[in-house]
């Protein structure tokens, strides 16, 4: 099957892998959103996630392809079963994803009530946190991947067209917690599941490579621009000890800083922004309000109607104060915004002086940091993307973190704080604002 993609030209996907797409649980992806509610927006950014994760694996294959064109497999038998393996963790990195935003998380079930085979011995085997496995925890849309890629309809699609690759090594590159037959990644006594857990998800992985791209064409925008063929071209890998790690040549060092300032600046101007923000904040309010009835089933076979508009047609059919606004497109406006590197108790001041004349806030607050190697996430540190000189075959590999000064720069978090009132109130919470010189 070939595919036109407005990104990438045209897609090739093979016989087996078209299955999976024609299945009931991928094709689900056609009706949810890739950016939820930045449609209000930006009325090109209609895109879904279908497309997305297609494009996404065709970048995966790329990225292989250019990281191992001088490595020497075992076989051609072991090279191309870890290529499948690594394009269907990317196809189907984001099937589990629910309906407009993060915020119908707030109605999943726990994760015992979805009841996920594959974590059985994830603290035991890999010693991680208690919070991250913990069975009462409320479950999250990579729950759920990870619960279609090794637990439902999906499942017997993967096993009947790829019966060398186990449901649960492709989930093992989605979550790299996961525990997995360690020798179905090994190779001639070189692991390669951290390298391929990281082009499926890390500081430059096949997601990010595609959606930026993605997302600013549909938007309109130049934010998410990114040297995408020089990034990819310059990929290669590195051995510490028995583990093989992603690394990218020095000389695309400027492309990566570019790299992340567009996807910082995405943040900032396309997926905070404000109108998207307010829309989920005024789905959160229904979500977790005291007559919301609308839940996401633990079965995943019910799951898989679950989309984008299932949920617009239950907030029209609800009398909810919030379902209404978001229906009637009488959302909250935009009163008051700071953009800020520190804790300021400005915006909550505000909040106090204007809900004791009787008006009605919401304060929403948006923050975002450069890298997730920032905080001390020693978990992601584990995963490094490593830099080496083509130029110096004598200067040694170090991490990438300790080659720009791009992190150091956007170290501190970067907050967008903001205060929405309701269109009837917003002329006299504005005179108030002039009046008390808040």
């Amino acid at each position: 099957m070939e595919i036109r993609d407005p990104i990438h030209g045209t897609i090739d996907i093979p016989d087996a892998e078209t299955s999976v797409l024609d299945s009931l649980a991928f094709q689900r992806l056609r009706q949810i959103k890739q950016l939820g509610f930045a449609e209000f927006s930006f009325p090109g950014a209609t895109h879904n996630r279908y497309l997305h994760s297609v494009g996404a694996a065709h970048v995966g294959s790329l990225m292989f392809d250019n990281i191992f064109k001088k490595h020497k497999f075992s076989s051609e038998a072991v090279r191309s079963r870890l290529r499948q393996t690594l394009r269907l963790a990317v196809l189907l990195h984001d099937i589990g994803h629910g309906p407009l935003s993060h915020a119908t998380e707030e109605v999943m079930p726990t994760v015992s009530t979805l009841e996920i085979a594959a974590y059985k011995n994830l603290r035991t085997d890999l010693k991680i946190p208690e919070r991250t496995v913990s069975p009462e925890r409320q479950a999250n849309h990579e729950d759920y991947t990870i619960k279609f890629i090794t637990d439902s309809s999906l499942t017997k699609v993967l096993r009947e067209n790829f019966s060398d690759i186990p449901p649960v090594c492709i989930a093992a590159l989605v979550d790299k917690r996961l525990a997995a037959d360690s020798d179905f990644f090994r190779d001639q006594d070189t692991d390669f599941r951290s390298i391929l857990s990281q082009i499926v998800s890390s500081e430059l992985d096949a997601d990010r490579l595609d959606y930026l791209e993605r997302d600013a064409y549909f938007c309109g925008t130049n934010y998410g621009r990114i040297e995408l063929e020089w990034m990819i071209t310059n990929l290669t890998y590195c051995r510490i000890e028995r583990e093989m790690y992603l690394a990218l040549n020095r000389r695309a060092l400027y492309a990566f800083d570019d790299f992340l300032l567009a996807r910082h600046h995405m943040n900032l101007m396309v997926y905070f922004h404000h109108k998207s923000i307010i829309y989920e904040e005024l789905l959160t309010r229904y979500l977790t309000s005291k007559d919301c009835k609308f839940f996401l089933p633990a079965n995943i076979e019910e799951y898989i109607d679950c989309t984008d508009y299932a949920l617009y047609q239950h907030l029209r059919s609800v009398k909810n104060e919030w379902a209404r606004r978001i229906t009637e497109r009488r959302v909250y406006r935009v009163l008051f915004e700071l953009h800020s590197t520190g804790e300021t108790e400005r915006p909550a001041r505000i909040q106090q002086a204007l809900e004791k004349e009787d008006i009605s806030v919401i304060l929403a607050s948006s923050s975002i940091r450069l890298s997730k190697y920032h905080g001390g996430n020693s978990f992601e540190k584990n995963f490094p993307i490593y830099v080496v000189d083509l130029y110096d075959r004598l200067a040694k590999p170090y991490p990438i973190e300790r080659s720009t000064e791009i992190f150091q720069k956007y170290d501190e978090i970067r907050r967008i704080e903001r205060l929405y009132v309701p269109p009837e109130q917003l002329a006299r919470a504005e005179a108030i604002l002039v009046e008390k010189r808040l």
